[in-house]
Formats: structure tokens, sequence, C-alpha cells
């Protein structure tokens, strides 16, 4: 499976620029011969930006329809993160479309950080999906914290055969490429997932400068990853300012492990 990982400049309060930038990127994973391009967490109003609280659309809704006629037009399947409203509740959404344009998965975030909780309510779901490729797994940065990787556990053994995690990673102003800042935060749980029950995971992040919300003037600085299921490592560019596309090809967990065999396998590995 060749998946697009797109890391996406990601502005406050700006949908219609924001959305631009993903459509761009989604064109040049078609010209790349991407079966699938993995966006990121809220990208149409950014992460915790209080515009939510005003702007916040509905799924089905303007927004998500615009990525479902793209992925109809361009015969893409598409996995990215919305801004959802329902009711008088606001969740930190992400949805997957198929190649046809249909909508056929949505997953509402579990994990939310303190700072989340005036802007979005905490998702109370977690299923995988069948499509063409075999079943995905669908969660959302922080549901794959260490302290939460329950939930990507729970995924592998519902029998998904690939994660797919949108993400909005943020780090202090000061943090430099040089500091290596996800080490431990991100690519050891993502890795233990992977290798453990034997499927990718891949997250991609916003790159970007916070502008309002909780966490204005941290930085978002991409470094978006990928790890097969044999454990290597494919890291997208650290770089806040721009947008930025990169191509991975992936074999997907095969499946073959189903109940209580999943203990078993990891008795098996542990011994």
């Amino acid at each position: 499976m060749k998946i697009g990982i797109g890391q996406l400049l990601v502005e406050g309060g700006e949908p219609e620029r924001n959305i631009e930038r993903a459509k761009r990127l989604i064109e040049r994973a078609v010209e790349a011969s991407c079966e699938l391009i993995l966006l990121p967490e809220t990208l149409d109003l950014a992460w915790t930006h209080p515009s939510v609280f005003d702007e916040a659309e509905t799924i089905p809704g303007k927004r998500s329809d615009y990525f479902c006629k793209l992925a109809k037009q361009h015969a893409i399947w598409i996995c990215l993160g919305l801004t959802e409203k329902e009711n008088d509740k606001r969740y930190n959404t992400s949805i997957l479309i198929s190649a046809s344009g249909e909508t056929v998965h949505k997953h509402r975030k579990i994990n939310l950080l303190e700072v989340e909780f005036p802007f979005y309510e905490t998702g109370n779901q977690l299923s995988v999906c069948e499509t063409p490729f075999g079943r995905i797994g669908i969660n959302i940065c922080a549901d794959n914290y260490a302290d939460a990787l329950c939930l990507g556990h729970s995924l592998a053994r519902m029998g998904a055969q690939i994660i797919l995690a949108p993400s909005s990673w943020t780090v202090d102003h000061s943090i430099t490429e040089e500091m290596n800042p996800y080490k431990d935060k991100w690519i050891r749980p993502l890795t233990e997932l992977a290798t453990v029950y034997e499927i990718p995971v891949v997250s991609t992040t916003s790159v970007g400068y916070i502008v309002g919300g909780p966490y204005e003037g941290k930085k978002m600085v991409g470094c978006s990853l990928a790890i097969s299921k044999n454990g290597e490592i494919t890291e997208g560019e650290f770089n806040e300012f721009a947008s930025d596309l990169k191509c991975v090809d992936l074999e997907l967990g095969d499946g073959k492990w189903k109940g209580t065999q999943f203990g078993q396998m990891i008795n098996r590995k542990r011994g």
C-alpha cells in the first residue's frame, strides 16, 4: 500500500487557507500514485483554536463533503482530522474517505489533553474498518501516548492491519532539530504497537506556529512517522513553516491472529 504522509501547514482559524493547502497535498499524492493520503488532526481550524466554538461543522457537512468530492475526483483514499459539531457539542474527529467519495469510518479522540477539555468532548467508541487494502484502525494523536497505548492495542486486537493517526504534535518554540524531541514520546510507543502486532503504524502531524488557545507560541515541526510492521522508521521533515509530502510503501499486517491468539503470540515473543 503506497501512503502519502501529508505534513500540512495549519493556521489557527483559517479553514479556507488550510483546506486549499490540503487540496494541493492531495493532488501531489495522486501524482505520486499514492493509494491513500494521511493528513493531520483538526486541519480545518487547528488544534484548540478558539474558532472551534463558532466555526465547527457537522460531519457530513460542507468541509467533509469537499474532501469526499476530492477523493472521488482523484480516486484516492483520504484520512484526515476535522473539528466536528454535533448539536451543542464539539469533537476532535478523524474520518476515512474511500476512493469513491464515501465517508466509511469516523473516530472521535478519546485521550484528550486537559487543555482540550474546554474545546472538545471525549469520544466513546473505538473500531476498525474493512477496506480493499485490509482492516484499518484510526485513532488521534494523544490516543497513542504511552499511558494510553491500550487504545492502539485494542485496535490491533480488533483486527486492524494498519493504524492511522492524524496528529498535531507540539513542542516549545525553543526546540531545534538536533534535540530529537519525539524519540520517547512518539517513536517508542508507535514502534511498540508496530512490532508487537506486526502491523504498520502511520502518524502525520501539522506544521506551523500555534496562534490562539492555550498553547499559543508553541510550534508544530513535523517529523511525521511511518513505522513498518518490522519496525523500520520513515520520518518526515523537521519543518515548522511549509507543507510537505513523503510517500512510503507499507506492507499491511496479515491479520492471522484473533482473540487469545494475540496473548499466545506475545508470550512466544517474550519467551
